[in-house]
Formats: C-alpha cells, structure tokens, sequence
C-alpha cells in the first residue's frame, strides 16, 4: 500500500508545481506560502478529525514532539525557498533540483538512520543527480 500513496504523492507534488506557478504569478512568495500553508493545515486537521486520530495528541511524548516541531520548520523553509525559486525560475527547472531532496534524504538516512546504501543506493543517486543537471543546464 505504500507504493500507492507514493505514487499518489508524486502525482499531487506535480500538480502542486503547477498549480502553484499560476497561482503565484502576481503574488508575493512568502504569502503565497501562508496561504497554502492554511489550506495544508486545514486540510491535515479536517483528516485527523474525520479519522478520530486526535485522542492520540496526548499520547506524543517528548522526543516526537521535538522532532515533529523541527521537521514542521524544515517543511516551512523549504515551501518558503521553493516558492521564491518557483516564482523567479521556470518551473521545468526548479522542480528537478528540489527533487534532489531524494538524494539528499537516501545520504542522510545512511549517516543518522544507519539505512542499508548499496551499490544500487549510489548509482540511483548519480543518476538522479546526472538526470537533474542534464535537465537544468
């Protein structure tokens, strides 16, 4: 099943990019990402409300508390930076490089989640990162 919400969130990522690079022409970047931002969080709420998922918010403890907070910061700089990217560059070329997350996040998950890396792990990364500059340049 998880390949499924894969593909789907790779099908709504596109749509985002899209979307977002009309809807921003003409607005500021930073309230641009407010608005979505709102949209997001009321669209994650109205989930965990229809799910009866928030009976579990007492039951976070410290540590995920801590580490959802900061990944929650990470997820607003990156949408403020990709905003402002999305504004000023085209579109065919901002997406590839945030897409370098993939490689960023395969490394990361080596070095501080001690994931598996292996030869495949490295090559797919040199492709994607080949893939990307041969898309921008």
């Amino acid at each position: 099943m998880w390949f499924v919400f894969a593909i789907l969130s790779a099908v709504f990522a596109a749509l985002t990019s899209i979307l977002a690079k009309v809807g921003i022409n003409g607005v500021d970047s930073n309230l641009a990402t407010a608005v979505r931002t709102v949209v997001v969080v009321l669209l994650a709420w109205g989930m965990v409300f229809l799910t009866h998922a928030q009976s579990g918010i007492s039951s976070i403890d410290k540590k995920s508390w801590i580490f959802l907070i900061l990944s929650g910061l990470a997820t607003g700089a990156s949408w403020l930076c990709y905003y402002k990217a999305l504004q000023t560059g085209e579109a065919s070329k901002v997406v590839p490089i945030d897409k370098m997350s993939t490689v960023l996040t395969l490394i990361l998950a080596f070095v501080f989640l001690h994931e598996e890396f292996t030869v495949k792990s490295l090559i797919g990364c040199v492709l994607i990162t080949a893939g990307t500059l041969f898309l921008v340049l």
